[in-house]
């Protein structure tokens, strides 16, 4: 079905051409769009006339016409006037609303499609049928880009995703539920990570300014057939729930850059209280007090360097020294040594995954 909005730009724009009034009614005689308030006098004739075996047909001064979508009537189209051209302009309209509703109908099939093709609900023969059928380049290089929006049923995302890749027809944008929206992007055979990247950006910009709408972009691989954009959506998903656990901070994540983030997220919770266990015995990091938390973070920001660290902290050298430790005696891990600092960072990161399970089981 189309939107009253779509009709109402339509005949709109009919109006601004021919200088008629119109209105278009739906069989139960309701006004989806009109030029002139005047014109709610018919609808009462336009009730009348979906009874009518004719398919258009003069009534009190105006000239009403029906428009079918495959034999089932959909609309009523009014015109104020008897005249000739007013029969002709008549026609045009309604040639244009079946345009509409054919191209409607063709997008809610390759939604479909797509939503299908993303949740592995096809078979292979089924995806090249379809696809064919739909006119969809099976070869071509792709990427999946989910969205996540900051509130739910936010309509307005949707629409201003779909306004921004409006000129790519190759590009395909749906909303999977509330909150998400997907983005199934044809790209060239020069485009790499490092363009997909400020492609993210620039949907989180464009969101942030014409949506009022905080937006989490993520992405997948690039593919290169049809019957892998699921791999590209799952890897999009995964990078984007990964993200809100270790890089909460970053607004665009991409699965390639998740890094051991990504073999962190698929630990079961017995496996890591039994790491924890290990490396902290009865203390966890949650414990440790905010002086050694800023501390340790600021630490590996720069890689390990005492110099720079103990200079950003805006403390003496000694006293980093001091604080490192004191952090050794209590933990047993030095974090100037190598090894010691990369299984100390695991286990943050660790600590971290198994408090977004807890939440979430809540």
């Amino acid at each position: 079905m189309i939107s009253n909005q779509i009709l109402q730009s339509t005949i709109d724009g009919v109006k601004g051409i021919t200088k008629s009034d119109l209105c278009v009614l739906d069989t139960e005689g309701n006004i989806l769009a009109a030029t002139s308030d005047e014109l709610s006098a018919y609808a009462e004739d336009g009730q009348n006339f979906v009874q009518s075996p004719a398919d258009s047909q003069v009534m009190n001064g105006c000239h009403f016409f029906k428009v079918f979508d495959d034999n089932s009537l959909e609309y009523i189209v009014l015109l104020r006037g008897e005249t000739e051209d007013v029969y002709t302009i008549g026609k045009m309209i309604v040639f244009q609303i079946q345009s509409l509703l054919v191209a409607y109908k063709e997008r809610y099939d390759k939604d479909n499609f797509i939503k299908n093709l993303l949740l592995d609900n096809l078979l292979l023969v089924d995806i090249y049928n379809r696809a064919k059928k739909l006119h969809i380049e099976m070869n071509a290089r792709r990427v999946v880009f989910l969205i996540e929006t900051n509130k739910e049923k936010d309509s307005g995302v949707l629409e201003t995703v779909r306004s921004m890749f409006a000129a790519q027809t190759k590009d395909f944008i749906t909303a999977v539920d509330e909150k998400n929206i997907i983005l199934v992007k044809e790209i060239g055979e020069k485009e790499r990570i490092e363009d997909l990247e400020k492609t993210a950006e620039v949907i989180v910009d464009m969101l942030n300014t014409e949506a009022m709408s905080k937006v989490h972009v993520a992405f997948g691989t690039i593919v290169k057939e049809l019957k892998e954009v699921s791999r590209s959506y799952k890897e999009a998903k995964m990078a984007l729930d990964v993200g809100k656990i270790f890089y909460s901070d970053k607004r665009v994540i991409a699965y390639s850059n998740l890094g051991i983030g990504r073999l962190i997220y698929q630990l079961p919770m017995p496996l890591c209280k039994m790491f924890i266990k290990e490396i902290f015995e009865d203390k966890t990091p949650d414990e440790f007090d905010e002086e050694t938390l800023t501390t340790i973070n600021k630490f590996f920001e720069n890689n390990l360097n005492v110099s720079e660290t103990s200079r950003q902290l805006y403390i003496h050298r000694n006293t980093l020294v001091y604080r490192l430790d004191k952090l050794q005696k209590s933990t047993g891990l030095d974090l100037r040594v190598f090894d010691d600092a990369i299984t100390f960072k695991i286990a943050l990161m660790v600590v971290k995954y198994m408090n977004y399970l807890e939440s979430r089981d809540f």
